[in-house]
């Protein structure tokens, strides 16, 4: 039989091994916790076409009808293609924030004779605050080097504070009702 010099909790018995263990779990796990917060996704796929609608019509069509739908509410057309549209909007809800809506618009074709379309559709509002900005001036001069003089200047800038995926239902069903009735205006072109 050997003999231990000193007795070990977890040489007394069963009981006394599981609880040091237990603790020495514990204690490890508590070191262990991160203090940042840990987001989840923030999406969830479904079959819900809120970006989505089927039009009848070619790729072409239908993009052409969102351009001119977006044009008809006052937004400036940053990129016009057969098959992709993306416009702009600025908002000045107050003096101090402004708000910019980017309405991207991509046209495919869906099924084997091309005269229908599936329109997708993105909203994405920036949110923008004013900031002052403080700007000093120095003076080189010649000669004496460098000289710094007490004249200062302020600004302001617009900084961005926030970006959102507009998820609205009743946004892009109304987007998509103006688009429907460009297309049966009949003014979009021939492809």
């Amino acid at each position: 039989m050997s003999y231990l010099p000193f007795s070990a909790p977890w040489a007394r018995g069963p009981r006394s091994a599981c609880a040091v263990g237990l603790c020495t779990v514990a204690l490890l796990a508590g070191c262990a916790t991160s203090r940042t917060k840990v987001l989840g996704p923030q999406e969830s796929f479904s079959s819900v076409a809120t970006y989505s609608r089927l039009f009848d019509a070619t790729p072409a069509q239908t993009c052409e009808a969102a351009r001119r739908a977006l044009l008809s509410q006052g937004y400036l057309i940053e990129t016009s293609q057969p098959e992709l549209i993306e416009g702009k909007k600025n908002f000045q809800p107050n003096g101090d924030t402004h708000l910019q809506m980017l309405i991207r618009i991509v046209c495919v074709s869906e099924g084997h004779t091309g005269n229908v379309s599936l329109g997708f559709v993105t909203a994405v509002q920036d949110s923008y605050t004013l900031k002052k900005i403080n700007n000093s001036a120095s003076l080189g001069v010649g000669g004496l080097g460098s000289v710094s003089l007490p004249f200062s200047s302020g600004g302001e800038s617009l900084a961005k504070v926030g970006s959102q995926t507009i998820s609205s239902d009743s946004f892009y069903d109304s987007f998509f009702d103006l688009v429907k009735r460009y297309l049966l205006d009949g003014t979009q072109p021939d492809s």
